[in-house]
Parts: structure tokens; C-alpha cells; sequence
């Protein structure tokens, strides 16, 4: 035998536990003497017990034992229960109200049972004025485990008025949740849970794109929708929703405004290219390869260079030619959503802070947008 605790225990409330769960935040959980015969030692939690003294608050005496086999019932003890109890970790502790722990029992994961044993109950709450001041003796608690199989709880003895009270009340009380309920319960609040975070993340990539879900298509396309969702969301969706023919011609106009807003439209090597996309041909040389056609660009002095501030405004100037060049690239893309959306990017950034100019001219011009 190990005694784990002998001296005083203040209780409130005329309630302490026995808790070994790492979680106890359950507001769904059983009343903790349900389905029992008593009403002292609550065990239909598991991993808990829910244990009663006569003294609603106060220090009653109290002494905890951890046995090999069940202990022989002094004669002593005037009120007895038995209660199965199995630990829900290898942490559990003797646990007064609204504090911390009193003593940890130090008991390996396995079945007990548990004897629970008062005396002076009814005693205590006649007299709680009394002990309060001192002048009186509190009840007195003898807390006993032992390894067992389990088995129903028992009330092995039972003398005062109070226990025969919380018998009473907890034969009232609805029976707990059999393991089938509790995994089906637990099953709901799952299935709750993930409903609920589906929702909020539902809520938080809508948000992301401009208030609204975006479509699978419109999800995978990458290329620059990211900067044209920063522009603006409400044309990126609409020109998501325009089909493929419109998103081709979307594409094909956008590439033409980078190019005349750069004023590049004219250069004479240029101008093919630019017929060649409105044809659906492939675009001819340097524009076979990209490489080739900013060496070209560059080499090119008759080009103008301008400065453009960018779409957001920041200060600084980036080259506006060289934004434009990207756009003719971009509309010949297979996919014709990720040309119609990289060539409105590309035209923005030349368009620089006044890219709204652009979003309305392809509003009025496209009017499924």
C-alpha cells in the first residue's frame, strides 16, 4: 500500500475531482454520475471522477491510497461507494475546485476501482458555521485505488442523509452515452469541425480574390493573375467568365494598346508581328525567339524610351517600352485565359498609374466585361 496524500483538503462547493484528461474543455460531455447507483463519486466521465463531501466549503480531512489488491472496508466509515475508473493519461492528480493540484497519484494507464469513503457528513453541513469558525471538526475522506477489471459502481454502505440524497438524485439523472454515441458524437463534432473550417477558408480565399471564389480555371492559370487581381478583381473574374473566344480577342487588344501606348506600333519590324497575332500566326522573326527580340529592341535607336511610374504609383520611372514588349508574347499563349490576363497585366504596367484608362476602354469595347 502507498499513501499518497494524508492531511486537509479545501473544498468548495462541497466538490473535488479526480482528473487524468490532457483536454476538459467537453460542455457536451455526461453529467458525471449518470447511469450510476450513487451519487458521491461520479465516474461517467472518463478519466474523472467527480467527488462529494458533506461540507460545502471549507478543509476536510482527506487520505489518498494506491493498493496492490482491495484493501479490507474499515468499519469505521460510515458512507462507501465503489466506482471503475481507468486514467485517460499517465498524469492524474487529485484536483481541488478552482485550483491547481493537490497530489499527483502517479498511477499507470490501466482499470481500477475505486473506493470512495466518508464519515460525518450529514455532521458537516448541520455544523458548517461551526467548522468554519474552528470550533468543530470537519468530515473526513478516505480516497482508495486498486487495480481491478471493470465493474458497475456499488454503494457498499451508506448512513448519512446527505449521501442518501445524492444517491437519489443520481438515479434520476439519464443514463451517459454508450461508446457507440460517444464515437458517433465525436464522429458530428468532427465532421462539424471540418465543415466549419472548409467555410472559414472558403471565406478567406474569397476574400483574397476580390470577394468572390474563384473558378477552378481561374485558380490554376498563373502566369500574372495575381498582379491583375491586385488591379482589379472585378475585370480579372469577368474576363474569366467571357469564354475563349472573347479571352483570344481580350488578349489580341490588349497586346495592340501596350504597344501603341509605347508607341511601338509603327517600328517597322514590329508591325508584322502585330499582324501576325490578329492573323493567328505564328509571330515571325526576332519574335520566334525572346531572347532575339529584346537584343533587337535595344539595338534599335529609333525606339523611344519614356518613363512611366508604376500602376500603384510609386515614385521611380521604369522603362515604358520595355513593359509593352511582353504583351505580344502574352497573347499568343495556349491557354487563351492566361493570354487574355498576362497581356492586360503587361498593358497595365505600360499604362502605369493610369492603367483605369485601359480597364474602362476594354469595358466599353468588350461589353460582356
Amino acid at each position: 500500500m502507498r499513501t499518497v496524500y494524508c492531511g486537509e483538503l479545501h473544498v468548495s462547493y462541497g466538490q473535488f475531482y479526480v482528473e487524468s484528461r490532457p483536454d476538459t474543455d467537453d460542455p457536451d460531455g455526461p453529467e458525471p454520475c449518470a447511469g450510476q447507483a450513487n451519487g458521491l463519486c461520479g465516474a461517467a466521465v472518463p478519466g474523472y471522477l467527480f467527488l462529494t463531501t458533506g461540507l460545502h466549503t471549507g478543509e476536510v480531512g482527506l487520505t489518498v491510497e494506491v493498493h496492490d489488491t482491495a484493501p479490507a472496508l474499515d468499519v469505521g466509515w460510515e458512507d462507501v461507494v465503489e466506482v471503475p475508473f481507468r486514467p485517460a493519461s499517465e498524469s492524474t492528480v487529485v484536483q481541488p475546485w478552482g485550483d491547481g493540484p493537490l497530489v499527483s497519484l502517479d498511477l499507470p494507464v490501466a482499470d481500477y476501482r475505486v473506493r470512495y469513503c466518508g464519515r460525518d457528513m450529514d455532521r458537516a453541513r448541520e455544523d458548517e458555521i461551526a467548522i468554519l469558525a474552528g470550533e468543530a471538526t470537519a468530515d473526513q475522506y478516505l480516497l482508495q485505488f486498486w487495480p481491478a477489471a471493470p465493474r458497475p459502481d456499488e454503494i457498499v454502505r451508506q448512513t448519512a442523509e446527505t449521501a442518501d440524497y445524492w444517491h437519489r438524485r443520481a438515479r434520476l439523472l439519464p443514463p451517459p452515452p454508450s461508446p457507440q454515441e460517444r464515437a458517433q458524437a465525436e464522429r458530428r463534432r468532427a465532421a462539424e469541425q471540418a465543415r466549419a473550417e472548409e467555410a472559414a477558408q472558403r471565406r478567406a480565399e474569397a476574400q483574397e480574390w476580390g470577394g468572390r471564389l474563384p473558378s477552378r480555371s481561374l485558380r490554376e492559370v498563373g502566369g500574372n493573375v495575381a498582379g491583375l487581381l491586385r488591379l482589379d478583381s472585378d475585370l480579372l473574374h469577368a474576363v474569366d467568365a467571357a469564354g475563349p473566344a472573347a479571352q483570344r480577342s481580350i488578349a489580341r487588344w490588349a497586346a495592340h494598346r501596350a504597344y501603341e501606348e509605347a508607341g511601338l506600333s509603327g517600328v517597322d519590324w514590329i508591325a508584322p508581328a502585330l499582324a501576325a497575332l490578329d492573323l493567328g500566326h505564328d509571330l515571325p522573326a526576332p519574335f520566334d525567339d525572346l531572347r532575339r527580340t529584346w537584343d533587337r529592341f535595344f539595338a534599335d535607336r529609333t525606339i523611344p524610351h519614356t518613363l512611366v511610374d508604376s500602376p500603384d504609383g510609386s515614385p521611380g520611372g521604369i522603362l515604358k517600352q520595355a513593359m509593352a514588349v511582353p504583351a505580344l508574347f502574352d497573347a499568343t499563349e495556349t491557354d487563351p485565359l492566361r493570354a487574355a490576363l498576362d497581356a492586360l497585366f503587361a498593358a497595365a504596367v505600360t499604362y502605369g498609374s493610369d492603367y483605369p484608362r485601359l480597364f474602362d476602354e476594354a469595358r466599353r469595347r468588350f461589353t460582356m466585361l
